[in-house]
């Protein structure tokens, strides 16, 4: 008899449980969303300061040349460069130089001649990445010419 009354009972939840109920929902969505806009503002601003590119390469004897610009909002100082015949033995390289010397690429557009002591192979794919200070890599790959 008792679960006959149970069931057929009309009585909800108090209206002041419900709204604390909703208010409570209402927080926890305002914090989740807080937490994903800030995330998404901090990995946008940090691709945004600091984008370098490989714009060419030119492949003189003995040497590999890289010309690399930044498009981005801050000025990048490059930390090393490697060079490999496959994306994933590339090594660092030691006898680099660069013009400008400093190793600074300017901001909005500035680029930076990268001269790369190497014995390259005619015909061979090389992979190349330019590691700044801070901020993400350029990477790119280009295939030797037939002669210098």
């Amino acid at each position: 008899m008792k679960t006959k009354t149970v069931l057929k009972s009309r009585k909800g939840i108090s209206p002041i449980l419900a709204t604390l109920l909703l208010i409570v929902i209402a927080v926890a969505a305002i914090v989740v969303t807080y937490a994903w806009i800030m995330i998404y503002m901090r990995s946008a601003g940090y691709q945004a300061g600091i984008q370098l590119n490989i714009e060419a390469i030119s492949w003189p004897t003995n040497s590999i040349k890289l010309y690399v610009r930044n498009t981005g909002t801050s000025d990048a100082t490059v930390d090393a460069v490697y060079v490999g015949t496959s994306s994933e033995n590339l090594v660092k390289q030691n006898d680099v130089t660069f013009n400008p010397t400093n190793k600074v690429v300017v901001a909005n557009g500035g680029m930076i001649e990268i001269t790369i002591t190497y014995e390259w192979t005619p015909l061979e794919t090389y992979y190349f990445k330019v590691a700044p200070s801070t901020g993400p890599a350029a990477e790119g790959s280009a295939k030797a010419p037939a002669s210098p």
